[in-house]
């Protein structure tokens, strides 16, 4: 009875730890985003290029499409913006854990197990731009599919930095049925490219 109660005690202790973690990152991304309009713009263009899909007619579908062009150029300037401003954070406190679950305070005592953030921004930052530009020479449809996978790539990392890789790789599925390796395989080669590099741990 006693270890169960001694397993018990820490069972809780643990989850209570990392609550307070999670609410520390969620409380810093939260100050970057409060000044921003960004997770309204990328909601919109979810949602829009869901509907653009489901247009019967290719002519209105590409109506649709280019009634978010605005909106698109704002999404890549402000997230370039939570980049920048991010930079100036503490490096400790922009590392977030590399396994699948929430390890408190990881990057103090494995800083191996662990990738920098901001690093990270600053990549989904360049491929939204390359996809905004449309530098990959797309027609509108392809370029709507790349961009909303640049999107759902760029949530996941938000939700990851916050929770943890398990839990975002969850809320993608469930939100939007996708899973994140489809995703990674449907943004551009220029952001699947340095994705990958940064996960390995080449964070230049």
């Amino acid at each position: 009875m006693n270890i169960a109660l001694t397993l018990l005690a820490l069972i809780v202790a643990w989850r209570l730890l990392c609550l307070r973690y999670q609410r520390a990152h969620i409380a810093l991304l939260g100050r970057h985003l409060a000044d921003l309009q960004l997770e309204r713009h990328m909601e919109t263009l979810t949602e829009g290029y869901t509907r653009a899909i489901h247009e019967k007619e290719a002519s209105r579908q590409l109506q649709v499409l280019d009634t978010f062009a605005q909106t698109e150029r704002s999404v890549a300037a402000q997230s370039r913006t939570l980049a920048d401003t991010l930079q100036k954070e503490d490096a400790l406190a922009t590392r977030m854990g590399t396994l699948p679950f929430c390890v408190p305070y990881i990057e103090r005592w494995l800083p191996a197990s662990t990738r920098d953030f901001r690093a990270l921004l600053h990549v989904h930052a360049a491929g939204l731009r390359y996809v905004v530009d449309n530098e990959g020479r797309w027609n509108p449809k392809d370029r709507a599919y790349h961009l909303s996978a640049e999107l759902y790539l760029f949530q996941h990392s938000c939700h990851w930095f916050c929770k943890s890789r398990a839990v975002a790789d969850a809320r993608l599925a469930l939100r939007h049925q996708v899973q994140h390796q489809k995703v990674l395989e449907s943004v551009s080669s220029v952001t699947r490219a340095a994705y990958q590099k940064w996960l390995q741990g080449d964070e230049r």
